[in-house]
């Protein structure tokens, strides 16, 4: 086996395989290491097994999703936009499709295609991708020039040399995928800052046992807001001022489940809660009925009022499902089930607030298990998106999860991957 080569990519996910496929058409010489028996795992794994590519959108909006940080990326989306990445795909024979929400996934829902394309890609360019081999140093050769690699297969201890070397070995969310975040400690030890890391993209816990009872249902459009507050006191009633929090809002799919919260709402707010203590005062604020205003639900109530008898949950039953409606009913205090002409105005203003700011206590996430992405990594100002060649270290480079970025659910996360990905390729050897 060659022991030199322009560039190798330690890492075979997705930044890293469509780095080394783009490389290799330069005509460098290409090694990919991966750890995992098999490459691209997270793919497999992602949008239950169907892989959402990419988001129907134009690159501003992409990096907007990121919020303050996602600037950084309309130079590489500028290489490598959305509708670049659905043009390749389909040149390697993965026909997509759009989706109502904009997500992009393969036609067949398959996501072993979308993997298949991408190493089937850089090897017919002519990379070499090796699995089952974990690295264990990555360093500058000052002797030799550019850097030494050690790593280790099943049979064999590999110690190889390159004149360039992409890190792109993920964050530490999805840790059986093997993310276990290796690459922090190498590009530390290359004089790269580490921002604070935490979990994404992850389901949320509450200790209410009436957040529980309605495990399993779901709401198709609700939006949710994360509050957390100052901590003053041991509880809620004692909390302070609410925090400042970047991309605390998202609209769209909820669910409830036997720990707590889950769905794309939910989850991607969970950047928000997941770098706090137990006991610190937050929950998640939901308008259950976004596309309607107070006044109009008001409206609703007082003319339903004038012409049914029916019980207050039936009615509620119109707008939202009924077992959510009667555990809104005993929140408010509702002994029983009252008929709306016997519903007293106090009751009455609090179910309105519910259906607006339906307020669920919470207590921390599911953490990076179940999560989707890690948020933090390498400080992006010490990284030049131009090229994603360190700043620190000349001939390092820099793509993917690594990075101090993270998107929300919808195929933003890929697309940084792609994109980061081949503008490194581009530039790598």
């Amino acid at each position: 086996m060659r022991t030199h080569w322009d560039a190798i990519v330690v890492g075979g996910g997705a930044a890293g395989l469509w780095a080394a496929g783009t490389s290799a058409e330069r005509g460098k010489r290409v090694l990919v290491l991966e750890k995992n028996n098999k490459a691209g795992v997270k793919i497999l794994m992602s949008g239950g097994t169907r892989c959402n590519i990419t988001h129907h959108c134009d690159n501003r909006k992409i990096a907007e999703a990121f919020g303050k940080n996602g600037r950084v990326l309309l130079s590489v989306l500028q290489r490598l936009s959305p509708d670049d990445v659905v043009r390749r795909f389909e040149e390697e024979g993965v026909a997509t499709k759009v989706e109502s929400t904009g997500k992009v996934f393969p036609v067949s829902d398959r996501a072993i295609d979308v993997r298949d394309a991408v190493v089937r890609r850089l090897t017919r360019f002519g990379a070499e991708l090796i699995c089952g081999c974990a690295v264990q140093q990555v360093a500058p050769d000052p002797e030799n020039g550019g850097f030494r690699i050690n790593a280790k297969t099943k049979d064999i201890e590999l110690n190889l040399q390159t004149k360039t070397v992409l890190i792109t070995t993920g964050g530490l969310s999805y840790s059986g995928c093997g993310t276990t975040g290796d690459g922090y400690a190498w590009v530390q030890a290359m004089g790269h800052t580490v921002t604070p890391l935490r979990p994404a993209l992850t389901p949320l816990t509450s200790n209410a046992s009436w957040v529980h009872e309605l495990s399993g249902l779901t709401l198709e459009d609700v939006v949710v807001r994360a509050d957390v507050f100052e901590r003053e006191g041991e509880g809620l009633s004692e909390r302070g001022k609410p925090l400042k929090l970047e991309r605390r809002e998202s609209r769209g799919g909820f669910l409830w489940t036997h720990t707590g919260c889950s769905g794309p709402t939910s989850m991607n707010v969970s950047r928000c809660f997941s770098d706090l203590e137990p006991g610190d005062p937050m929950e998640l604020c939901v308008d259950l009925l976004p596309g309607e205003s107070v006044p109009a639900l008001e409206g609703w109530i007082t003319q339903e009022a004038r012409v049914s008898n029916r019980a207050i949950s039936t009615v509620l039953g119109l707008k939202i499902p009924k077992r959510l409606a009667q555990s809104i009913l005993e929140r408010c205090g509702a002994v029983y089930d009252p008929h709306l002409a016997e519903l007293p105005k106090g009751i009455r203003n609090k179910i309105l607030e519910n259906l607006k700011q339906y307020r669920i206590p919470i207590t921390g996430t599911l953490g990076y298990p179940k999560a989707e992405v890690t948020a933090g990594g390498v400080s992006l100002g010490e990284v030049n998106f131009q090229d994603m060649q360190s700043r620190k270290q000349p001939g390092l480079f820099l793509a993917g999860e690594i990075l101090d970025l993270d998107g929300p659910i919808g195929g933003f996360n890929f697309q940084a991957a792609w994109s980061t990905g081949h503008t490194a390729g581009l530039h790598l050897g």
